[in-house]
């Protein structure tokens, strides 16, 4: 795959849909081999490979950050963790699966709430959806969940005076999260991760006709 010729937007669409349940790269291969980027050219390509590759190590590296920033405030620590959530949430897989779990959870104590938690059928029309099928979360549309869950996040930063905190504690993480995305040299197996996530995104948009 040639990460020069994919776009911003085709990255994040890439990492929204992707499955982030996969465990993290070792660290012995997180911090194998770095090089300096040739050209411009190298570095975008070498950038988006590693930050789709590299994608929980980045997102544990960037949680672990910012906990360390709030040892001492252990309001702001319940803020990040709501704020996490919901940017979570923007993910296909992640909200899937928790509306998964939870269901499950909420089944074996109430079998009744657990059918209104279940997410609307899409109509099909000639064996294909009419519409694209909507993300939900326990039978509610993503966007209350992510809405519901920043807000109350927004609150409590602003309650445990953490904002400026969250602010260098992220622009760290991000900087960090650059750094290593910019040097790290793409390694066989995360082209070859590469080539079998896109044989998976076109089997999935096959099984769906």
């Amino acid at each position: 795959m040639d990460w020069g010729n994919v776009t911003a937007e085709d990255l994040i669409d890439a990492l929204r849909e992707v499955d982030w349940s996969s465990p993290p790269r070792p660290l012995s291969e997180f911090f194998s081999r770095f090089t300096v980027p040739r050209s411009y050219a190298k570095w975008n390509s070498r950038l988006k490979c590693n930050l789709y590759y590299y994608r929980t190590n980045y997102f544990i590296m960037i949680v672990l950050i910012l906990g360390m920033g709030f040892l001492r405030r252990p309001v702001a620590i319940l803020a990040a963790i709501l704020t996490a959530l919901s940017i979570a949430f923007l993910n296909d897989s992640f909200a899937g699966t928790f509306s998964e779990k939870v269901t499950r959870t909420v089944r074996q104590f109430s079998p009744h709430l657990a059918a209104k938690m279940r997410p609307p059928l899409t109509p099909v029309i000639r064996g294909r959806p009419s519409a694209k099928r909507a993300i939900h979360i326990c039978g509610r549309p993503r966007w209350v969940f992510v809405f519901i869950f920043s807000s109350v996040s927004f609150i409590l930063w602003y309650v445990s005076c953490g904002l400026l905190t969250v602010l260098w504690a992220l622009a760290i993480a991000l900087l960090a999260t650059i750094l290593h995305a910019s040097f790290r040299t793409p390694n066989l197996k995360a082209r070859l991760n590469t080539f079998r996530e896109e044989f998976r995104a076109v089997w999935r948009n096959y099984s769906e006709l």
